[in-house]
């Protein structure tokens, strides 16, 4: 009779805790549905574009320095689908001087970026365009807190009939705010060269390709949607038809330079080191090779030609090229190595003193 008296006691007792348990799962119930009319009737803020000139009142003393700063390079790269890095700040040429002077990770070649806080005009358009030229610029990027119709046009009609070797871009300056929240920064790109680019500068289809060419660019514009879907990089290369494709590494005169050897049925990727650098950089990374090779877990390729001026540290598989519906596999492979490389290479690349 006890026991069943305890066992009475005990079950009435977890009874009254399951059921406070149960009212206060209501509670929490109802004040969120609170919570949730609370919020889709009044927490909703109210967008609104503010005057750039609120934010820097100069643009040579205020914008261009901020806009040289590294993150806020970085950003504009985004937007433009580049890796930029800040080379110059008023860079002097001839009696002129470019507002920003920077390169492009990826090919090594300079940017120029005109700004204007104001309404774009034929004298910034013609600065922009002579730097481009002086400095053989691959890409002319010009910001503006305010297009024209007409320049817009320009930059579009230059994009048209320049070669592929040379890009410009109209940025839009935009400023947003949500009620009183930190102001916010856009890049409005308005003007840029075609998604699908002429194949090359004398206009070549792709009818007129061989067959090899083909399928080479078959090839990289599925390894770049695997590339940036896998969100490896956030920007990338127009895929052409060669039997390389380069990634950005974040200096200038390194890339990652993947390879498709169709004629060998093989593929690789690769530290490709330009030959104004390769002679100080090559032997600093040698030095780290062991280090290296135990974080990758991979055996490399180091300058497997001696002879050449470029130097490249790599790795190599076979693939099956010829045979699309085989691809999936070491495109996978490649896009992973990309993503392996970068993390082992990159900080260790931005640190080298090639200075010495």
């Amino acid at each position: 009779n006890q026991a069943n008296s305890a066992n009475a006691k005990d079950g009435a007792a977890d009874y009254r805790v399951g059921v406070l348990k149960l009212i206060s799962i209501r509670d929490k119930v109802c004040n969120l549905e609170d919570d949730m009319d609370d919020l889709s009737e009044n927490s909703l803020g109210q967008i609104k574009k503010l005057k750039v000139r609120k934010i820097w009142e100069t643009e040579a003393f205020e914008f261009t320095p901020w806009l040289a700063k590294e993150e806020n390079i970085a950003l504009l790269g985004q937007s433009l689908g580049l890796e930029l890095e800040v080379d110059q700040v008023e860079a002097k040429i001839g009696p002129y001087s470019a507002d920003i002077l920077a390169k492009d990770t990826g090919n090594g070649k300079y940017v120029v970026i005109e700004n204007q806080l104001g309404k774009t005009d034929h004298d910034h358009l013609g600065k922009a365009i002579t730097y481009g030229s002086v400095l053989d610029a691959s890409a002319v990027v010009w910001i503006a807190s305010e297009f024209t119709e007409e320049h817009q046009k320009a930059l579009d009609w230059l994009n048209e009939y320049t070669s592929d070797d040379l890009s410009f871009y109209g940025v839009l300056l935009e400023i947003w705010q949500i009620d009183k929240s930190k102001p916010a920064v856009r890049f409005n790109v308005i003007s840029r060269p075609a998604i699908i680019k002429r194949i090359n500068a004398t206009g070549e289809s792709t009818e007129a390709l061989s067959e090899t060419k083909k399928l080479q660019l078959e090839f990289w514009h599925s390894f770049r949607e695997k590339l940036l879907k896998s969100k490896v990089i956030t920007s990338a290369q127009t895929p052409r038809p060669q039997y390389w494709f380069d990634v950005a590494i974040g200096r200038s005169h390194f890339v990652l330079s993947n390879i498709a050897n169709t004629y060998e049925n093989r593929i690789g990727v690769r530290v490709y080191i330009g030959n104004k650098v390769a002679g100080k950089a090559l032997p600093l990374l040698e030095a780290q090779k062991e280090e290296i090779e135990k974080e990758l877990q991979e055996k490399l390729e180091w300058n497997p030609n001696p002879e050449n001026r470029d130097k490249t540290i790599a790795i190599y598989r076979d693939a099956n090229l010829q045979n699309p519906d085989e691809w999936t596999e070491p495109i996978e492979w490649m896009v992973n190595m990309v993503q392996r490389f970068r993390k082992t290479f990159m900080p260790r690349i931005k640190k080298l003193d090639l200075n010495k």
